[in-house]
């Protein structure tokens, strides 16, 4: 009776092991394939070095980062109007391998986990522009350095994309480059 009955418990602890991991299989399936959904890239946007989801949290990212000071004042474009996404988009088409996916990442960590971390059960993407700020606020200030530094990474690249453009320059109090400068100044 001993025997037949470890057999069981043995048994049991077996099948209990094999549908808890084909549970956990199942639900990283599942939480995959929910972690790339709805997300809206506009239409007749052709992506090089991000997927979809990762142009829209970097999308989101940007317009916090380099939201203007000024909201009520129309000289000072916002990150939509350059296209920052599209930049960094552009620019991680260009990256390594392995930079590219730790930046992938990265933002699937300020999507997903960074929220929670401020007690919001939300995706980054979903959060008012408020409460995007704060998750950028505490990634920016974790006592983890991977993640500071890969808000430092998202930072400049937003900034790269933001100020490239000439409409960005006279915010700083910038006249633009000497070599190729128009007769008449750059503005």
């Amino acid at each position: 009776m001993r025997e037949s009955r470890h057999r069981t418990l043995a048994t049991d602890r077996r099948r209990f092991l094999e549908l808890g991991a084909g549970a956990f299989i199942a639900a990283g399936a599942v939480a995959a394939t929910v972690r790339v959904r709805g997300y809206d890239v506009p239409p007749g946007r052709v992506l090089v070095g991000m997927s979809g989801w990762q142009f829209v949290v970097t999308q989101h990212a940007a317009r916090r980062i380099a939201a203007a000071d000024r909201v009520d004042d129309p000289s000072i474009p916002r990150p939509d109007a350059v296209d920052v996404a599209g930049f960094v988009d552009a620019w991680t088409a260009r990256m390594d391998e392995r930079i590219r996916r730790d930046f992938g990442r990265f933002l699937a960590y300020l999507e997903h986990v960074a929220p929670l971390g401020v007690a919001f059960a939300s995706r980054f993407t979903r959060l008012t522009p408020s409460d995007q700020d704060r998750v950028l606020g505490s990634v920016e200030a974790s006592s983890i350095a991977t993640i500071r530094a890969g808000f430092d990474g998202l930072k400049s690249l937003v900034f790269m994309g933001y100020y490239r453009d000439i409409r960005t320059w006279r915010i700083v109090g910038y006249d633009g480059p000497w070599v190729g400068r128009p007769p008449g100044g750059w503005w």
